[in-house]
C-alpha cells in the first residue's frame, strides 16, 4: 500500500478532436504529483472507441502511437457500482483495477458532451471535472446561451435551424441578423464545421458544411470587439486565472488559428482596465455557477467597443498542452502547471 491515490487519465476517444486530446492528456500526466498520485492510463481507440489500459511511455501519446506499443489491455466498465474501478482481463481471468477517481481529457463529442461522465458516474467511479449535466449543457450552445441570457448575461442573437430547413425562411432569418455571421454546429468544439458568412450566397454551402458535425445549426450574429476568455478551477470556491484576449488580424478564431496561431496573438493578461478585468472575472464566475460547472472549465465571451461583455461559450474541458490558453491565464495569476493539474485532482478527490 503506497498511500497514493489512484487516478485514471482518460485521453484520445472517438472525436474529430482526437489528436488534441493526445497533447492535452501528455501535458497533464507530466505534470502530476508523482508523490501523492498513481497514475492509469485510459487510452480510447479513435476507430472503434475501445478503451485501453495503456502502461507503456507517456511520450508515445503525445506521438500518437500508443496503440501500436504493444502494451495495451483491454479494459471494461463494469455494472457493478461497488467495484469502483475498472474490469480487465489477464491470464484468462478478470481482474479489478481499483480507482479512486477518473480524470476525462477528452476534446468534443463523445468525451467534453457527458457520455463518457454518464458512464463513470454509472460505474460509480469519481469524475474530475463538470459532470453530466453542466458538460452537456455547454456542449450545447444553443441551450447554453438560453440559459445564461435568462441570468440576465447578454448572448449574441442567433437562430437554430435543423433539417430539412426553408432556404428562403434561412435567408430571411440570416438578413435579420446581419452579414457577416456566423453558421456553427451546435455541438462541437475545436471550431470544426465553423463559417464566417459574408455573403448570402455562401449561407447554404456554410449550413451543410455545419450539418456534417452535427443535426443542428445555429445562425448567430458577429459580434464587434474581442474575444476574451476566463479560466477558473473549484466547485465551490473558485480560483479565476488572469483573462486573455484574442487578437485577430483577419477572419476568425477556427481550428487552424487555435493550435498555430498564424494570423493571430493571445494577450494574457488582456488589454484592458483592471476595472475590466474584474468585471470579466466575476461574469464568467457567474456563467460557470449557472451552467453547473465544477471542478474548472474556461469561460469565453465577448467585449465590445462600448465595454459590454456578451457570452460566447465555455470549454468544460479545454487544452492543457503548454500553450493552451487555459493553463497560460493561471500562469499570469501565479499558479504553475503543476498547481493548476494538482489543485483540480485535490478538488475531484
Amino acid at each position: 500500500m503506497t498511500g497514493k491515490k489512484k487516478i485514471a487519465i482518460l485521453f484520445g476517444g472517438y472525436s474529430t478532436e482526437y489528436e488534441v486530446s493526445l497533447q492535452s492528456a501528455y501535458g497533464v500526466i507530466t505534470h502530476v504529483n508523482r508523490e501523492k498520485y498513481e497514475l492509469c492510463l485510459i487510452g480510447l481507440a479513435k476507430e472503434s472507441g475501445q478503451w485501453f489500459w495503456y502502461s507503456g511511455n507517456p511520450d508515445r501519446i503525445a506521438q500518437n502511437t500508443w496503440e501500436e506499443s504493444g502494451e495495451c489491455i483491454p479494459v471494461y466498465l463494469p455494472t457493478d457500482r461497488n467495484v469502483q474501478g475498472i474490469h480487465y482481463l489477464k491470464n484468462g481471468q478478470m481482474h479489478v483495477l481499483h480507482l479512486d477517481g477518473a480524470f476525462p481529457v477528452l476534446h468534443g463529442k463523445n468525451g467534453e458532451d457527458g457520455t463518457v461522465q454518464g458512464a463513470l458516474s454509472l460505474a460509480g467511479i469519481p469524475v474530475i471535472g463538470c459532470g453530466i449535466l453542466s458538460s452537456a449543457l455547454c456542449m450545447d450552445k444553443e441551450l447554453a446561451h438560453r440559459t445564461v441570457k435568462q441570468k440576465g448575461v447578454p448572448v449574441p442573437d442567433s437562430c437554430v435551424i435543423r433539417k430539412p430547413y426553408d432556404a428562403l425562411q434561412v435567408w430571411t432569418e440570416a438578413k435579420k441578423l446581419g452579414y457577416p455571421l456566423f453558421v456553427k454546429p451546435v455541438r462541437s468544439g475545436s471550431s470544426f464545421g465553423i463559417t464566417m458568412v459574408q455573403q448570402e450566397e455562401a449561407l447554404i454551402p456554410a449550413l451543410e458544411h455545419a450539418f456534417q458535425h452535427d443535426t443542428m445549426v445555429v445562425m448567430e450574429e458577429r459580434m464587434d470587439g474581442r474575444e476574451v476568455g476566463c479560466a477558473i478551477i473549484g466547485t465551490d470556491d473558485l480560483l479565476t486565472g488572469e483573462p486573455d484576449e484574442i487578437e485577430l488580424s483577419e477572419g476568425f478564431f477556427d481550428y487552424t488559428e487555435k493550435y498555430t496561431l498564424k494570423t493571430s496573438r493571445i494577450h494574457v493578461p488582456a488589454r484592458v482596465s483592471p476595472e475590466t478585468s474584474a468585471r470579466i472575472r466575476r461574469t464568467a464566475e457567474i456563467i460557470y455557477r449557472t451552467l453547473g460547472c465544477s471542478g474548472f472549465a474556461r469561460v469565453d465571451m465577448f467585449l465590445t467597443p462600448e465595454g459590454k461583455l456578451y457570452f460566447n461559450e465555455v470549454n468544460t474541458i479545454p487544452g492543457f498542452t503548454s500553450h493552451s490558453r487555459f493553463p497560460n491565464m493561471l500562469k499570469a495569476a501565479g499558479y504553475s502547471f503543476e498547481d493548476l493539474v494538482n489543485r483540480i485532482l485535490e478538488d475531484g478527490i
